[in-house]
């Protein structure tokens, strides 16, 4: 099952928030607000400040804020930098050379995997943190992403079709 980690959510969540402050926001403003547990929180808002997509200021007015614009900061580059890759199945992923399958060469299904995992890429790395922001965000088009599923491998997904 493709799910997002609790952390990668609450990483989206506060990115969400800071991109709607003027001002920096503390762990505990955000942790209140959408009540998510703090220790949890300020270990995610860590990460993203260390991966470069927060900065912390300190003081009495410090807190978090975005280290770049919200339209610049994709929703896969949040989610990489708390969860690390995005693996639907081992044979193709960034350390595709680690985890090698022994049906890889025979394997049917290989390829449409391929295609769907780049899809979700493309797609995690269309949305941005402003795009979250927004109250009418509209979402790309997932059955584009099954018709190019399909023009790679149409014998063995000719029965795919969009959920409606």
């Amino acid at each position: 099952m493709l799910k997002l980690t609790k952390k990668a959510d609450y990483g989206l969540i506060a990115l969400r928030h800071l991109s709607r402050q003027t001002r920096t926001a503390s762990a505990k403003d955000i942790a209140d607000q959408y009540r998510i547990p703090l220790p949890l929180l300020s270990k995610v808002l860590q990460t993203l400040v260390r991966n470069g997509l927060l900065v912390s200021e300190q003081g009495a007015t410090g807190g978090y804020r975005l280290s770049r614009d919200p339209h610049d900061i994709n929703a896969l580059e949040v989610i990489r930098s708390i969860d690390g890759p995005i693996i639907l199945t081992h044979c193709f992923t960034e350390h595709a050379d680690q985890h090698q399958c022994d049906q890889s060469q025979l394997c049917p299904v290989r390829e449409p995997l391929r295609k769907v995992h780049e899809g979700i890429l493309r797609l995690l790395s269309s949305i941005s943190v402003a795009d979250l922001s927004s109250d009418d965000m509209a979402i790309p088009s997932i059955p584009g992403m099954v018709s190019s599923i399909q023009q790679a491998s149409p014998a063995s997904l000719s029965n795919v079709r969009p959920r409606t």
